[in-house]
């Protein structure tokens, strides 16, 4: 592995990744992901004494598993690029493809002419690019009538393709290309790739290398480019944009021929290693000023860090762009394989005008909005200057790293003339964030510079002061990790399926309202609003019987549920990672979807139904929950059945299965003391063997209600001895009419303890139970003893647990036994022993005053 710096993905920081950002380590995966299928490749790099080893540890694929096994799969595409504006093929590859209806594409731009199955795990697509499609990566999904495939990515580039022909592996022998070309190559075990370009002199060579990029094989390249005395003119291993990918790029200084290396970065690989090698005269900047603009503006932007110089262009911002939109630079020449994050939001632009080291020289913007430029030379200081008003409050960020520069930026914020009040170094990853209200009218001094006082061209930043402001984040909770299982949503004809929501509230609270947009025709969705206190929610949806086999990208919103609040912006965000690696599982690459897949595939012979409880569950009671099965005539197979959620305080049993020709069973629901009391919505899905696999399906969204006991207990503790009885008062509080006697039991106690059920109505004040204690029961303290109630609602039992107490048992205290006294014997005769007169003791002067006063005081008694 390449060596990790702070300037390098991934970044080893303990934060956590957000929308835009970079790798960051994630916890090693659980066993559970075993079962999942995502062609993901797990590699770990192994330091030892002969050196790295690349040592494959897990390829699996996310249909493989349990989870998918029904589901259709893919595991690739080939070739891992395409070139715009052309009509092409590619091949797809995976399992369970029979039946394909359409490709389904998260962007435009990109048509299918015809659709081939080959076989089960093949496909074949014919493809049109349009001119103006977007450079830079796609994300597609199979689509047959069984259901959807996981993401998988591939690339639309601007130039034309050529294969690697080996050998190659000599500096003597490179193979020859053309410039402008992308060569699709793959580097083996000690692989050394070489490429030779006739260059003319101060013509522009510019390599980059897509390889880790490509979602595939762990595999991190080096990429050189050398003269014709093999001396090396510019090389790259990590880059602060491209991750592990290198880019380089050199003004040939004479004209000749020019070699270009590409290898694994420890001279390791194997046949999974593929890249993509752009070689050719396009730009290849590393920066841009500004980093940002406003939706749908034109503006002028400048290039930075070409080997030509900084250069100008002049781009449209779409109005409508993702959230990882690029800003590709081009001239003349051509144009770059891959753009540079550029952030689209609505502030207006400030760039640093040099000097600006001090404060008399900072340069001055028209209020808190985006400043941005580049810590040109070491040791560089940049300071803007802007009027604040009091009161005011921003989220301030620096983005540096998130946008592909080596600066780790420092940021202090200062009243003018005043020491700074608020400094940020280290936030998201390395780059800084703080929140700020501003204390006063006044102008103000934002400062910035690197950690190690490091500069360059390489070193820009963009601060945005963004007014705080409510926004929600929406997503579907994983059920393994790092697996796309039940990441999209396929519901069959005439059925239902459930899935998790989460809302992440920004900026405000209460009751939340979900809503879906884009839907397939005939599918509808099913969920209540979401209380407060809670982040996760069920939602069902349901497909007609007529409704026609489809597949849309749908949008997941939230707002207020209270109408009378305004509406903000939403942002559904789903993530692949198909690159994960050591150390601690750091993730190498992801890819990012805005919008949830929901299709509607061919009917399944069974559905599932809750007989809907129509009697509450109280707290620290227990409920048994009916689930019905309905099969189609012929069906006969085991149905698996798993809970999706469960309400505050209230766990249920993990799974169950209705026998093969069955057709129910029960789930055990307990609610602890302080579950919540609420009438909750929710679902229970499972799974079923069809077409050799598991299918999915839901029941309805039913109501549990979780309510507080009908009435409470308080349970005197109780002592007896062995063989004897005792009795346990109990005094009863009802605080919810109870309209049908009930049943009490005790219950824990020890064995050979007996104690009759009682009845408890209405009007019971005190129930008493009498205990009847064996002669040989264990005697002791015993504890956890309880009452358990079962009273009917509805005509349904309503079980609850009540009270608590403890008994002793004693062992009885052994009977006295009187032993009869035993003759004395004969005791000689003592012979007197000559005693001698004790000595007088000698008394102290006060111990004769006392003596003289104490028979003084006798004889005035007498």
């Amino acid at each position: 592995m390449a060596r990790l710096s702070r300037n390098c993905f991934p970044d080893f920081s303990l934060q956590k990744p957000r929308a835009g950002g970079y790798p960051v380590p994630f916890p090693a995966a659980c066993p559970s992901c075993l079962t999942d299928s995502s062609s993901m490749r797990f590699t770990m790099s192994i330091a030892g004494g002969m050196g790295r080893w690349m040592v494959l540890l897990l390829v699996f694929s996310l249909g493989a598993g349990v989870g998918r096994a029904n589901t259709p799969s893919l595991g690739g595409v080939s070739p891992r690029g395409v070139q715009r504006g052309i009509e092409t093929e590619i091949t797809l590859s995976g399992a369970r493809l029979t039946n394909p209806r359409e490709i389904v594409f998260y962007s435009p731009g990109i048509q299918v002419l015809a659709l081939t199955l080959v076989n089960d795990t093949t496909l074949k697509a014919k493809l049109k690019i349009a001119p103006d499609c977007r450079l830079g990566e796609h994300i597609l999904r199979v689509r047959t009538a069984l259901g959807l495939t996981e993401a998988r990515t591939f690339w639309v580039e601007a130039l034309a393709e050529v294969a690697e022909k080996e050998p190659n592996s000599d500096y003597a022998l490179p193979q020859k290309v053309a410039m402008n070309t992308v060569i699709a190559g793959v580097v083996d075990n000690e692989d050394v790739d070489y490429f030779a370009v006739d260059l003319k002199k101060g013509q522009r060579l510019a390599v980059e290398v897509f390889a880790m990029r490509l979602g595939g094989a762990f595999f991190d390249p080096y990429v050189a480019i050398l003269d014709s005395k093999r001396f090396e003119m510019a090389a790259s291993d990590d880059s602060p944009m491209a991750g592990q990918d290198g880019m380089c790029a050199i003004v040939a200084p004479a004209d000749g021929t020019y070699v270009v290396q590409v290898r694994e970065t420890s001279y390791g690989g194997n046949g999974g290693c593929q890249y993509r090698l752009h070689i050719g005269s396009f730009p290849r900047p590393t920066a841009v000023l500004p980093a940002g603009g406003k939706p749908g503006e034109e503006l002028e932007v400048t290039f930075l860090g070409d080997p030509t110089g900084p250069f100008k262009q002049k781009v449209k911002i779409p109005a409508d762009s993702p959230a990882n939109w690029r800003l590709h630079a081009q001239d003349a020449n051509g144009i770059s394989p891959s753009g540079l994050p550029f952030r689209v939001v609505d502030l207006a632009n400030v760039v640093e005008v040099e000097p600006n080291d001090i404060p008399a020289q900072a340069t001055t913007g028209p209020g808190p909005v985006a400043f941005q430029g580049v810590v040109g030379k070491p040791g560089d200081v940049d300071i803007f200057k802007f009027p604040g008003k009091k009161g005011q409050v921003f989220d301030v960020h620096c983005y540096a790293r998130r946008l592909g520069s080596q600066l780790d930026p420092v940021m202090y914020l200062a009243i003018e003339g005043a020491v700074p009040f608020v400094s940020a170094d280290d936030a998201v990853g390395p780059d800084s964030y703080f929140r700020v209200t501003l204390p006063d009218d006044k102008n103000y001094l934002l400062t910035i510079h690197d950690h190690l006082k490091k500069g360059g061209p390489e070193y820009s930043y963009r601060v945005e002061f963004t007014p705080v402001s409510p926004k929600s984040t929406l997503s579907v909770p994983r059920v393994a990790l790092y697996s796309q299982e039940r990441q999209a949503i396929t519901v069959h004809k005439g059925n239902r399926m459930a899935s998790l929501v989460t809302v992440g509230r920004a900026e405000w609270g209460g009751e939340a309202k979900l809503t879906a947009e884009n839907l397939p025709a005939g599918v509808v969705m099913q969920n209540e609003n979401m209380p407060p206190n809670l982040d996760t929610i069920p939602v069902v949806l349901e497909a007609a019987p007529t409704a026609a086999i489809d597949g849309k990208l749908a949008m997941f919103k939230a707002r207020p549920a209270d109408e009378k609040q305004p509406t903000f912006p939403s942002q559904f965000s789903q993530v692949a990672e198909y690159i994960i690696n050591a150390p601690g599982q750091s993730i190498y690459w992801k890819t990012e979807m805005e919008r949830e897949a929901v299709v509607v595939a061919d009917e399944v012979p069974f559905k599932i139904n809750v007989i809907e409880p129509k009697c509450p569950l109280v707290q620290n009671g227990t409920m048994q929950l009916r689930i019905v099965a309905e099969r189609k005539p012929g069906f006969t197979a085991p149905i698996n059945v798993y809970p999706l959620f469960n309400p505050p305080g209230v766990s249920t049993q993990g799974a169950a299965t209705i026998p093969e020709k069955g057709n129910e069973i029960t789930l055990t629901i307990n609610a602890a003391p302080n579950a919540q009391v609420k009438a909750w919505k929710t679902a229970i899905i499972a799974n079923s063997t069809v077409v050799g696999g598991p299918a999915w399906v839901s029941s309805q969204l039913f109501t549990l209600n979780v309510a507080a006991p009908y009435f409470s207990m308080a349970m005197e503790r109780g002592a007896v001895e062995q063989g004897k009885e005792t009795e346990i008062p109990c005094k009863i509080t009802v605080t919810t009419p109870i309209a049908t006697p009930g049943k009490v039991k005790i219950v824990g106690l020890p064995p050979k303890v007996e104690a009759p059920e009682l009845e408890i109505k209405a009007d019971t004040k005190e129930l008493v139970f009498k205990l009847k204690v064996d002669k040989t029961a264990t005697p002791g303290k015993h504890g956890n003893i309880f009452c358990q109630a079962v009273i009917t609602v509805n005509g349904e039992p309503v079980l609850h647990n009540v009270g608590s107490t403890e008994l002793r048992i004693d062992v009885p205290v052994p009977p006295k036994v009187v032993v009869a006294a035993p003759m004395p014997m004969p005791m000689a005769k003592p012979v007197p022993v000559p005693v001698a007169a004790p000595m007088e003791k000698r008394l102290t002067r006060l111990e004769k005053l006392r003596l003289e006063q104490a028979e003084r005081e006798k004889q005035g008694k007498q």
